[in-house]
């Protein structure tokens, strides 16, 4: 990697490995505008928003795609410069609808952000283009194509993270689009709800799909109860109030939650148990059975998604465990249908889940029941946020509050569930026939935890040896898919999560670089080492529940099968 000094507004700054003269600006503490730049994609150049001046030529360059060399010398900030920012922000507001009042990104628009900064008060250009057709038949995700401002950011996430390649330039000059082919519907495409185009969308061109409204109205019905939080939540939404990722805050947002209305607060954890004890036993029954291998884990609902579009035919090996959220619904409505009954409420299970998909999981004909769904309400993190702001909640003022009995218990297995590679570590915790905590402090290094696209990982149990592979992201399960079908690789259990790092990367999250996401899984891991206990099976309250719904209950109740029929 080059390395070497660089003079930026005449100040020396030292590189060593930046890969962009971006980079090396900001390294420098200088703060470049950017719209279609994120050091997790590819580089794009196309908002010229980052340009700089060689000072010795005169020439003006976009800094993303300029390497870094010894002795190079630029300038950030000229009237040539500023003059030419300003413009390209004029030209993008008279092109978009500035409708900024009831915008869901409003106060977190890139746009709107860099438009304050640099004064645009004025748009001296006429906005001549057609208005287009605004698609709401996701469940996932709400997309408006006259707020795109043509950064790319959508099209690069889904090509290069999720392999899907779903939205695409279309069009020339003036008539530029981000859309599906053929213009089509997002509920008419391949689409799998992971939301990661609106994660990095910089305007409100993509937002997630808001039920901020009917969330209100249930919690404000005395006849209605219940939210589960999942694991993930707790170690990102701190920092949208000021906490650093990765800081475990759950009791600050069940305090919160109370104060807003809410009767029970739960935590996924509990299901998350209950899952990893069901899928260890369905995969050790698949190595006594010799098969169907490998098998999937089951909890990633985009994941699901992309195998029913794109590979049906591995339908079959996924678990047929319910996720945590589901497999929580089917106990809650089991556990409260006789004491609904007899005080006339009703069991209103909302799900605050860091990931999009979850709003598609819980619209699944799989997932009703009697005509209601088993999760009536999937809120994502960023609507939580919303929510306590628009409620005017201070966290770092609330009391601490834990989450309610009997569901608020969990192990540290459940835990990391929230991370990549927390799944598959879970089962094996539950496998291995070793329960010691030097076991344990193995499983820990053996290389199941990480951020590399693919790592494989090899444990004994009782003789046999087991080939598991954790993949992270959709793009890398479709490269693994491809090696397994030529025979150049076997495995018996397969993890796969669609968003980087995992839940904590989910599309619902508050928005994070790789950095943020690794802080957030190390937070998990923090919790599951002071966690009370290690493993599902020691989880008490888990265990007598599961014996006492018994094995024939279990299997109608915890289990799904997504196999259509042929």
């Amino acid at each position: 990697m080059a390395k070497g000094i660089m003079i930026i507004d005449g100040i020396c700054v030292p590189f060593d490995g930046e890969k962009n003269v971006l980079a090396v600006v900001r390294k420098a503490g200088i703060d470049i505008p950017t719209f279609c730049y994120y050091s997790d994609l590819s580089v794009y150049g196309a908002c010229r928003m980052c340009m700089v001046e060689d000072t010795k030529t005169g020439k003006i360059e976009a800094s993303c795609s300029m390497e870094p060399r010894d002795g190079m010398s630029i300038r950030t900030n000229t009237a040539g410069l500023l003059k030419h920012r300003r413009m390209i922000l004029e030209l993008l507001l008279a092109s978009h609808d500035c409708n900024c009042t009831n915008c869901a990104k409003s106060g977190n628009c890139r746009l709107q952000e860099l438009a304050q900064r640099f004064g645009v008060r004025h748009i001296r250009f006429p906005d001549t283009r057609p208005r287009y057709e605004m698609d709401y038949t996701s469940y996932a995700i709400f997309r408006d194509p006259n707020k795109c401002i043509l950064c790319g950011d959508c099209v690069r996430v889904c090509e290069e993270k999720q392999g899907q390649g779903i939205l695409d330039f279309a069009g020339r000059g003036s008539e530029l689009q981000v859309m599906p082919a053929f213009d089509k519907k997002l509920s008419e495409t391949k689409c799998v709800s992971c939301g990661q185009c609106a994660a990095v969308c910089t305007t409100g061109a993509i937002t997630v799909n808001d039920q901020i409204g009917t969330a209100w109205k249930s919690i404000h019905d005395p006849q209605k109860r219940v939210v589960q939080i999942a694991p993930a939540v707790r170690v990102a939404i701190g920092e949208e109030f000021g906490y650093a990722p990765g800081e475990n805050i759950l009791d600050r947002v069940v305090s919160a939650l109370k104060i807003m209305g809410v009767d029970e607060v739960y935590d996924t954890n509990f299901a998350a148990d209950m899952t990893t004890i069901s899928e260890a036993e369905e995969f050790l029954q698949r190595l006594q059975a010799g098969g169907p291998f490998p098998m999937f884990t089951s909890c990633c609902p985009a994941w699901v998604k992309y195998l029913e579009l794109n590979d049906p035919k591995y339908l079959k090996n996924i678990s047929t465990c319910k996720s945590p959220m589901q497999m929580f619904a089917s106990v809650l409505k089991a556990k409260y249908a006789e004491k609904d009954a007899s005080d006339g409420r009703t069991t209103y299970h909302i799900a605050i889940m860091p990931c999009t998909a979850k709003k598609m999981e819980a619209a699944r004909d799989e997932f009703f029941h009697n005509g209601t769904p088993d999760v009536d309400l999937v809120l994502t993190t960023r609507e939580l946020v919303d929510m306590i702001r628009e409620t005017g909640i201070h966290l770092d003022e609330l009391e601490l509050e834990s989450p309610d009995l009997p569901f608020g218990l969990g192990s540290g297995a459940a835990v990391i569930y929230g991370v990549t590679g927390g799944v598959a570590e879970s089962v094996v915790r539950h496998c291995l026939p070793d329960k010691t905590k030097n076991a344990l402090r193995q499983v820990r290094v053996s290389g199941i935890r990480g951020d590399a696209p693919i790592r494989e990982v090899t444990y004994d149990v009782d003789g046999t040896e087991i080939k598991i592979a954790v993949v992270n992201g959709l793009v890398h399960a479709k490269e693994l898919i491809a090696d397994v079908e030529a025979g150049k690789r076997f495995y018996h259990l397969v993890e796969v999560m669609s968003c980087q790092g995992g839940c904590v990367g989910g599309a619902g999250q508050p928005y994070g670089l790789a950095a943020a996401k690794k802080d957030r899984g190390n937070g998990l891991y923090a919790a599951d080492a002071s966690a009370l206990f290690k493993r599902a099976e020691k989880n008490p309250v888990v265990t007598a529940m599961l014996s006492d719904f018994g094995p024939q209950w279990c299997h109608d109740h915890l289990h799904v099968h997504y196999l259509t029929e042929e």
